[in-house]
């Protein structure tokens, strides 16, 4: 072959190797390539009409799943902070209900790689997706949003946010956000999936905008509340409900038809499909804290106010809301547990400068000390057959799990790791623990900080993740499982950088 020959040669195998890719060298307005990603049978293509400001993308490929992705994408290349913002519209109305048109920050192009989008189905749901880092698994958290007028995604220093509006509405965070940290520089742009391999999705992305944001410094706070639930067995997370008040500690009914949640001194009940939260009469009790919880029976609640003494005291009022009716005579007290038997109330209290765990009469009476070692014994919860009290305890430097009996004999240490695991709330079935996790460098159970939700066998076995967010105080104090063992809910809250 002579040199001439060797340079068609490679000009031929580059223009094969830029159609297999689906790349494009025409103008693509705010983007500059374009690729099908992963493993795909119809090349996609992405089309810019300049006159109307839209882009119209076809895409195939299997899905936007698991550990590797397949779609089509238009993309530029960017540092630092960014927000990604569209109106999308499926131009077809056959197709796999599961079928996406997102907006993408992605570290690679490979098919595993770390990323975060938003998602619109072809059924509506609305979701913020995300790979943790390559080769992970894409987990998500589903909005309460439906099929919104404009979707958008924001990266402000480490966390992803989503975003979305009503027609003729500003774009308002969902609630939805997750940490992941992307390296300088990533990829932004949009992408179809037709979630159906022999299939072709399209959709149409207008009003398209990409803003490049201020930098962010310093530690976030928290910019707003959102209620979840996270099933144990998929771990894909499900918004109930997100305001800009501030919302601590969900209980779940026993019939499961809605939560009890604490905001700003008061108590509140809210359907579990979603909806609007109703006020709950506590009478003279206005300074709620987030220590409450339900009867065995589901008639009453117990909680833990401040609004006589100053001092955290505990109380039971029915449900339905009435006047509180006082139970422990010291403060600070704060209500963790309740016997299976509805006798008997756990609570963490402190006496001379020390916090233990202590039990006390539903009806009132005696309160009894079960823990006296030096340091902090905290949320007490019985287990469902009553035949343990389980609690945290700092007694061994790092804050873990313990369980007792209840009458205070036989403590055990539950949990052994490098990690600080607060507040274990034992499943209705008795099958499993859920606990708070924050880093072996936190101090206490501060709020606004990255943690876990982690699970865990009672018949012991290995941890596992069940959601990391950012909260803290407030996430998940009080019992929080479904009546049917199957979900958890918890409250997470939305970074905001000041």
């Amino acid at each position: 072959m002579n040199s001439s020959s060797s340079v068609l040669a490679v000009v031929l195998a580059g223009a094969l190797v830029q159609a297999a890719c689906g790349q494009s060298s025409g103008p693509l307005g705010l983007f500059t390539e374009q690729s099908d990603v992963g493993v795909i049978r119809h090349a996609g293509e992405a089309q810019f009409d300049a006159g109307h400001g839209t882009y119209v993308l076809s895409g195939s490929g299997a899905n936007m799943w698991f550990t590797n992705d397949a779609f089509h994408f238009v993309w530029k290349q960017v540092s630092g902070d960014v927000k990604l913002t569209a109106a999308i519209r499926f131009l077809q109305t056959t197709g796999v209900d599961h079928r996406k048109a997102c907006l993408l920050l992605r570290q690679s192009l490979e098919p595993d790689a770390a990323y975060a989008d938003a998602a619109q189905h072809g059924n509506g749901l609305t979701s913020l997706q995300f790979r943790e880092r390559k080769g992970a698994t894409t987990a998500e958290v589903e909005s309460s949003t439906t099929a919104p007028a404009m979707l958008g995604i924001e990266k402000r220093g480490d966390y992803v946010i989503l975003l979305a509006g009503a027609a003729g509405e500003p774009l308002r965070p969902t609630g939805a956000a997750f940490r992941l940290p992307l390296r300088d520089p990533f990829y932004i742009g949009l992408g179809v999936c037709s979630h159906d391999a022999e299939a072709v999705t399209k959709a149409e992305f207008s009003q398209v905008e990409m803003t490049s944001l201020p930098a962010v410094s310093g530690e976030p706070a928290s910019g707003g509340s959102t209620l979840e639930v996270v099933p144990i067995g998929s771990k894909d997370r499900r918004i109930v409900y997100h305001t800009t008040n501030h919302l601590e500690a969900p209980n779940w009914t026993r019939d499961g038809k809605s939560f009890i949640f604490n905001s700003r001194g008061h108590l509140y009940k809210l359907p579990a499909k979603g909806g609007e939260p109703e006020l709950i009469d506590t009478g003279s009790a206005v300074k709620c804290n987030n220590d409450h919880g339900l009867s065995p029976d589901g008639s009453q609640l117990a909680i833990s106010d401040q609004s006589q003494t100053g001092k955290s005291l505990i109380y039971l009022l029915p449900l339905t809301g009435g006047a509180p009716r006082q139970i422990t005579p010291i403060g600070p007290s704060y209500w963790h547990g309740w016997s299976p038997d509805g006798a008997t109330l756990a609570f963490c209290g402190e006496r001379n400068g020390e916090f233990d765990v202590y039990t006390v009469p539903a009806a009132g009476g005696e309160e009894k000390r079960l823990t006296t070692a030096p340091g902090l014994d905290d949320g007490p919860e019985y287990s469902p057959n009553g035949e343990f009290i389980y609690f945290n305890s700092v007694r061994g430097g790092l804050m873990q799990i313990w369980r007792m009996k209840p009458d205070g004999s036989r403590q055990e240490q539950v949990t052994s790791d490098d990690n600080n695991n607060w507040f274990p709330h034992l499943s209705p079935d008795g099958k499993w623990i859920v606990f708070l996790t924050y880093g072996r460098e936190v101090d206490g159970h501060p709020a606004n900080k990255n943690v876990m939700l982690r699970l865990m066998p009672v018949a012991g076995g290995r941890m596992e993740v069940l959601a990391k967010l950012f909260g803290g105080q407030g996430t998940i104090n009080v019992p929080s499982w479904s009546p049917d063992s199957k979900e958890v809910a918890f409250v997470s809250y939305l970074p905001h950088y000041r």
